[in-house]
């Protein structure tokens, strides 16, 4: 699944043996965009987090790498469809692949891969726990899309809170974090506390994970992010920054900025204006403590399970992915 070449741009601290996921070269408008996607690079954290997974719960790591390989697939797919949803032209700091194959194109290789993450977990047939593993996955898709499509519809409302703005990344962001943590444990034959232990884990680290882009969104560097900076304001989103603004601001304040996320794309001195609304009120160092406090709460949980190479190496990714700037 991952070259050599794209393992070199791999900025997780780990070298666990990541196979390449052999892909027909035929046809080259379904299989190319596939390519294109598996080598823009990433953090590849889902991929990890499976591996892991199955370490810290006694089982040998490299029983998990088709379900890891499955996990990452599946959350590719959902990025390159999000990409179109959203309009976005760059990805990892290089063109989407609609913007190089076209929509229909674009479409139909977000779909094979979804298919291919199904033929990947179908090499479980003979474990014990594969109707589990099965499960996980089916419940992590739909629970993706699901967010999406409230995420979506918050874009149409004013009256988001911050609760249903958690509620809605739980699915979107954290669903293939938790399912990954999940399947990785499955794949271990963890009982069902540990599962439990697992999921919660996940939902620390998705919802932390969801907050953390939303304030690079503001704070980044679009060199390393990958993107312009302001570029989720510029659409209109309700980010956790937007809507915690909108809970401390004046009513002046939050009539303007209510009539100015309705009117996107957003111009650049909107954004300014924005950004120093954000600042005026905090909402900066707010959004870090957030952020800090459920890297927190999943150290915590970590804690909990025996000490062993994996229990540290899972450690530290966490805590790479808590200092990440992209």
């Amino acid at each position: 699944m991952i070259t050599t070449e794209t393992k070199r741009k791999l900025s997780t601290p780990f070298n666990y043996k990541i196979s390449k996921l052999e892909l027909p070269e035929q046809p080259a408008l379904l299989y190319d965009p596939v390519r294109y996607t598996l080598t823009l690079g990433g953090k590849r954290l889902r991929f990890c987090l499976t591996i892991l997974s199955t370490g810290i719960c006694g089982g040998k790591p490299e029983k998990a790498t088709n379900a890891a390989h499955a996990i990452e697939m599946l959350h590719n797919f959902t990025l390159l469809h999000d990409d179109i949803m959203d309009g976005a032209e760059t990805r990892r700091g290089q063109p989407t692949v609609y913007k190089k194959w076209g929509v229909s194109n674009a479409i139909l290789s977000g779909d094979i891969m979804f298919v291919k993450a199904f033929e990947l977990l179908g090499k479980y047939r003979n474990h014990k726990r594969y109707s589990d593993i099965i499960d996980i996955f089916v419940k992590s898709s739909r629970e993706v899309c699901e967010g999406q499509s409230y995420d979506m519809e918050f874009e149409e409302r004013d009256d988001v809170t911050v609760d249903e703005y958690l509620n809605m990344i739980r699915g979107k962001t954290a669903s293939l974090i938790r399912g990954a943590l999940l399947i990785g444990g499955a794949v271990a034959d963890a009982d069902e506390q540990t599962l439990e232990k697992l999921e919660r884990i996940g939902n620390e680290i998705g919802i932390a994970f969801q907050i953390q882009d939303d304030l690079l969104d503001v704070i980044g560097d679009p060199k390393k992010f990958g993107k312009d900076i302001g570029s989720d304001i510029r659409e209109g989103k309700k980010t956790y920054l937007i809507l915690l603004a909108l809970q401390r601001c004046n009513n002046r304040e939050s009539m303007w900025l209510t009539r100015k996320m309705q009117r996107s794309p957003l111009s650049d001195s909107d954004i300014k204006k924005i950004v120093l609304l954000l600042q005026k009120y905090g909402v900066i160092d707010i959004t870090k403590k957030k952020i800090n406090y459920h890297f927190k709460r999943a150290f915590e949980k970590i804690s909990t399970f025996e000490d062993c190479k994996y229990n540290r190496d899972i450690t530290k990714l966490i805590e790479y992915v808590q200092k990440r700037d992209f």
